[in-house]
């Protein structure tokens, strides 16, 4: 099925989505959409709040199941478009700031070798290494918000909550004549910012919870 890429694709698309999976829905582990390359069938009226909660024609979609199955089958495409995909078919849809919520958080050990796993709001398990790296940003207000990466240059943001249990692990460090501000875990130090960056109470000072 081919659509102009800029038009609106028929109805029905939530059915014909979840219809078009069969039985890679039923699969054990999330589907291969890494192998999926259908023609891009236009934007949907789909998006995903800042809160994580997901919406389709403005209205919350109110069956978890439904939208953990959708969550399978998100994908951050090359051009930065952000799509669901099956074998037939690939449509954009909005992410007002992350696919995902980091909402709790594992810490065993100490230092570098510390190890960190994140469980997002719809119950990913993600490790903190190579795969799945921290991210920081500034927000409007001069704050920090940290992220994790999930899957398929998807990347879930860290509660409030979670911000500061993060903070409370990270360290000051001199690295190539500076002092950075960091986590050290996962084998390595994750640098956040320089320490002469950072106010007072600015590490994820803005974010919603």
């Amino acid at each position: 099925m081919t659509h102009d890429p800029n038009g609106t694709p028929p109805g029905g698309v939530l059915e014909r989505l979840t219809a078009s999976l069969g039985a890679e829905g039923a699969r054990r582990g999330p589907p291969p959409v890494e192998r999926w390359n259908p023609d891009y069938c236009g934007e949907i009226p789909m998006r995903i709040a800042a809160d994580g909660t997901w919406h389709y024609n403005g209205s919350p979609i109110t069956r978890p199941a439904l939208v953990r199955l959708f969550s399978t089958i998100l994908r951050r495409d090359p051009d930065g478009r952000t799509v669901l995909v099956t074998p037939v078919e690939r449509v954009g849809i909005e992410v007002e700031d992350a696919a995902f919520l980091a909402v709790e958080m594992a810490v065993e050990g100490e230092g570098e070798a510390r190890a960190i796993a994140f469980r997002t709001n719809l119950d990913d398990v993600v490790p903190l290494d190579d795969a799945h790296p921290l991210r920081f940003e500034r927000d409007p207000e001069g704050g920090f918000k940290p992220y994790v990466a999930v899957r398929h240059g998807l990347w879930a943001r860290l509660t409030r909550a979670l911000a500061y249990d993060l903070v409370e692990l990270c360290e000051e460090r001199e690295e190539a004549g500076e002092t950075w501000f960091g986590l050290p875990a996962g084998g390595r130090f994750h640098r956040i910012a320089r320490s002469s960056e950072l106010g007072s109470g600015e590490f994820g000072a803005a974010e919603p919870s």
